[in-house]
């Protein structure tokens, strides 16, 4: 072995056989097997802690994809009487016990539009607001929850009856977002209700229960819905004439 003259020469020496960067002026010859043997057993411990932090990176950024799936959303969605208006509701719930943090919803309703001007939209977008009191769409997932938009002026489904829902080619989509507890790491989870999925005059049925102050999900009833009095007129018909409800 060639200029190794202390441990620091020698701990060079290792760092350039690690990395592989080149011996420079220290090497070893074929008269020590027993350098060989190190030089050998040094390099496979050096693959096997390159693979292992590949695979905890690679663990690490794959694990918000695997977060996603255990957000879910009921597979229909409904519209029925809340409060005196119309709205059209759908349920989201999180499977696993870490929470999701500042997880906010978000519902595009897609569909093909003409404008004035004879111009075709095959694809346009409109974004429509969550039921909350101080108009965000910021939610607390702890439980499952019913996420609720009032179909309003503001709405494009507002002026919609239960006989045009049928007819209408369009798609509500539904983006959840948030930030997984345990790594840090931004999460999204996504999903979408043609009419064929709407169901009009339904409504979830409950699967939070309560008992001795402690709180179970039935998660078998998750998108179990029942049939309510509705009217089937749309919500300007409904804010026209009170008296249909």
């Amino acid at each position: 072995i060639f200029s190794f003259r202390s441990f620091t020469s020698a701990f060079l020496f290792s760092i350039e056989v690690q990395v592989t960067i080149g011996f420079g002026g220290r090497m070893m010859t074929e008269e020590c097997p027993l350098a060989i043997t190190v030089l050998i057993l040094q390099n496979i411990v050096g693959l096997i802690i390159n693979a292992v932090m590949l695979g905890c990176i690679f663990m690490k950024t794959a694990q918000a994809h695997r977060r996603a799936e255990t957000l879910i959303f009921s597979r229909q969605a409904v519209i029925a009487v809340r409060n005196g208006k119309l709205c059209f509701m759908f349920r989201v719930g999180d499977l696993r016990k870490s929470m999701i943090i500042s997880a906010s919803v978000r519902i595009q309703v897609v569909r093909k539009t003409t404008t004035p001007e004879g111009e075709v939209i095959p694809i346009h977008q409109v974004d429509i607001p969550v039921d909350n009191p101080i108009e965000s769409n910021n939610i607390f997932l702890v439980a499952p929850l019913i996420i609720c938009h009032v179909i309003d002026k503001r709405s494009p489904l507002y002026d919609i009856s239960a006989s045009d829902l049928a007819l209408q080619d369009l798609e509500l989509i539904v983006i959840l977002e948030g930030v997984v507890e345990t790594t840090g790491i931004t999460t999204q989870a996504r999903t979408s209700y043609i009419a064929e999925e709407i169901l009009w005059g339904h409504r979830f049925v409950p699967i939070v229960t309560e008992e001795e102050g402690v709180y179970s999900v039935d998660y078998s009833k998750f998108g179990n819905t029942v049939k309510v009095a509705a009217p089937r007129c749309s919500a300007r018909e409904l804010d026209e004439k009170p008296s249909i409800l």
